[in-house]
């Protein structure tokens, strides 16, 4: 895992002269990240390169090989500078020799082959360190394949390293232009004191109702998921709080520890940074990033509300009541006395759908943060708070931009190798079988094929990273499938779903990051808590068809009337589903009532006519037992 994703825990601890250093290290990244991005214009190759040579150098530095290592302050082992200093070497021979080795394109000398090699397994070790094994795996698994192929170790390098097709390519452009910049937004918001204003919201909004203490985190979490970027990272920052508050309002370890990932995981697709993810997708899909994040408003809406209710069920189950008014923050009061911290938020969106540049609009709310801060001594900035929050933003650059470089390799098989183009070709093969198209279920295989690959491909991986490999290997297969059943599927819609379930491979066992972040708070069992968030965030599962069969859910093609008639069914279908899941209403429900609520669910959040009669019927149907069963009960008791 990442530091971003873990908190300080996995990386060196100094003070002093050598402190001083590394964080001036740290601050000089900062400033060359502004001034590649503000004031000179580079060629894309130099830029990127240099970009990752300083951060492997940073990560060697930062990052011992085991974590037994840390304890030890001020430690750097003369292998781990060796290591930086060649991986620097690597990535800088490539920026000096840039055009001589792009004049001789494949003909590799022996040295760029040599500095090519080293690259690629320095960074691998450093991506053990830093972001983990999985991602690792997987890497290595594309390479390994690349081999059996037969194609030659100068072929393979120059692909991997010396082309915007591999290493520096995509996912590293974007994470050095855009992401890095909303890295360090993120980093001067929490320093600003705004995940505490988010906390205290959402206790002021639902501290006092059934279950306050798990809503509380779902609705924290879905404001924390604004500005970050990692779901985990999402689960250590609110969890630390909420997860002991909902353990001592009743809730089991892992229910708590649950409630918290699924929430986390959920705000890596709420706008207007949704993990990061958003810029990588606007440029693969070539889909301006407002158009994205308003897509995402109603799935992500949708998403939160299905958690929302899920507790709020549980929650009446078991008894549960909420925190006493009086001893939880006055929303009006938060709003007059620490809503100001808003407005660099506000100041981002409002800039981006005025047509300025993310990245732009990244630099004008980071020094809106500084300026707002100055509107109370509580929140107010000074050198060491902002050298903090370069510093911090700095570190936690390194670990997404580890993943994306090995994404980046993922990536550049695939397009050398061709192998997405042949599993797109045997999934044709599936999904042209008679039967399937016959009962018209052709696309859904297709869909359902290419959610157990995100699932599986997704494990262990941050969310950046898992989107650019599903973007590039399974999004091209569900437009395919579409185009050969006639069914116009949108690219915004096949990209907005390997996302989904990219992200859902955050709380899916047996690796899922958020539910082991979580699970670590709660001390409680990691596969029974990825279970849990798996229930919890059944959504995320059901979301992505619709709105892949349906695109109007993600305002494409649509009219005001139909998105509202979206809106009403789709939440009434949440009530349902989390009704027939939860097993409560009014009261529990036997398991035929749970199975026919869970049918009207799925009817009523697909969008269509003849569905929502269906779902309407069998979800009144539920209803009119509940409410029969109760006065029954009432007159029972009179009697």
């Amino acid at each position: 895992m990442s530091e971003q994703e873990t908190g300080e825990s996995s990386v060196r601890r100094f003070t002093g002269v050598p402190g001083i250093l590394i964080q001036a290290l740290l601050l000089l990244f900062a400033v060359y990240v502004f001034w590649v991005t503000l004031i000179v214009s580079l060629p894309e190759h130099i830029r990127r390169s240099a970009f990752v040579g300083i951060m492997v150098f940073a990560g060697f530095l930062l990052y011992p090989a085991c974590k037994g290592m840390i304890k030890r302050k001020n430690h750097i082992p003369w292998y781990d500078l060796v290591l930086g200093t060649l991986g620097a070497i690597s990535f800088f021979y490539f920026v000096v020799h840039y055009q001589e080795i792009i004049a001789r394109a494949v003909l590799l000398k022996p040295l760029d082959v040599a500095m090519g090699v080293m690259g690629i397994i320095i960074l691998a070790e450093l991506c053990r360190r830093v972001v983990g094994l999985p991602i690792l795996i997987v890497a290595a698994c594309f390479i390994g394949y690349a081999v059996i192929d037969g194609y030659s170790l100068r072929r393979i390098v120059h692909q991997l390293f010396y082309t915007t097709d591999g290493i520096i390519g995509t996912p590293v452009g974007v994470c050095s232009t855009f992401i890095v910049l909303f890295i360090f937004l993120a980093s001067f918001l929490e320093k600003s004191g705004i995940i505490k204003l988010f906390i205290d919201i959402a206790n002021s909004a639902a501290g006092h109702t059934a279950g306050g203490p798990a809503k509380v985190a779902i609705i924290a979490s879905a404001l924390l998921g604004m500005v970050s970027g990692s779901s985990v990272a999402n689960t250590v920052g609110s969890g630390s709080v909420t997860i002991p508050i909902m353990k001592k309002a009743g809730y089991k370890p892992e229910f708590a520890a649950a409630v918290e990932a699924s929430a986390s995981a959920g705000g890596q697709i709420m706008p207007p940074v949704m993990g990061a993810a958003a810029f990588l997708m606007a440029d693969l899909t070539g889909t301006p990033y407002p158009v994205i994040a308003v897509s995402a408003i109603l799935p992500a809406a949708l998403y939160f509300t299905g958690i929302f209710l899920m507790v709020h069920f549980e929650a009446k189950k078991l008894g549960m009541k909420g925190l006493p008014k009086e001893s939880l923050p006055r929303f009006g009061r938060l709003i007059l006395t620490r809503g100001y911290l808003f407005l660099p938020v506000l100041a981002l969106v409002c800039l981006m759908i005025l047509g300025f540049t993310p990245a732009y609009a990244a630099c004008f709310a980071i020094l809106a943060v500084f300026v707002v801060s100055f509107f109370s001594k509580e929140t107010r900035f000074n050198r060491t708070s902002i050298i903090d929050a370069f510093t911090t933003g700095s570190r936690n650059t390194i670990g997404v931009a580890v993943a994306c470089s090995m994404a980046g390799i993922v990536v550049g098989i695939v397009l050398l190798t061709g192998i997405g183009q042949q599993l797109i070709g045997r999934l044709i093969v599936l999904v042209n079988n008679p039967f399937l198209i016959s009962t018209g279920t052709s696309l859904f295989a297709a869909l359902f094929i290419t959610m157990l690959t995100c699932l599986i491909l997704g494990m262990g991986i941050p969310t950046t990273a898992n989107y650019a490999i599903m973007a590039t290997i399974c999004a091209p297969m569900i437009l395919r499938a579409g185009s050969e059943i006639g069914v116009v599927v949108p690219v915004l819609a096949a990209h907005m779903f390997v996302f989904y379930f990219g992200i859902a491979a955050d709380i899916t066992p047996p690796v899922a990051l958020a539910a082991y972040a979580g699970a670590a708070i709660a001390k409680s069992d990691p596969i029974k808590t990825g279970i849990a968030a798996t229930r919890l965030a059944v959504a995320a599962f059901i979301i992505p068809y619709i709105f892949v069969l349906n695109p109007a859910m993600l305002f494409i093609s649509t009219t005001p009337l139909k998105v509202i008639q979206i809106i009403l069914s789709s939440c009434i279908g949440m009530f349902s589903l989390a009704v027939g899941i939860e097993g409560y209403m009014l009261r529990k429900i036997a398991a035929p009532l749970r199975l026919a609520a869970v049918a009207g669910g799925l009817l009523l959040i697909d969008p269509g006519l003849a569905g929502d009669l269906a779902g309407f019927s069998l979800i009144a149907a539920v209803t009119a037992v509940q409410i029969i069963g109760g006065r029954k009960k009432i007159h029972g008791i009179l009697k």
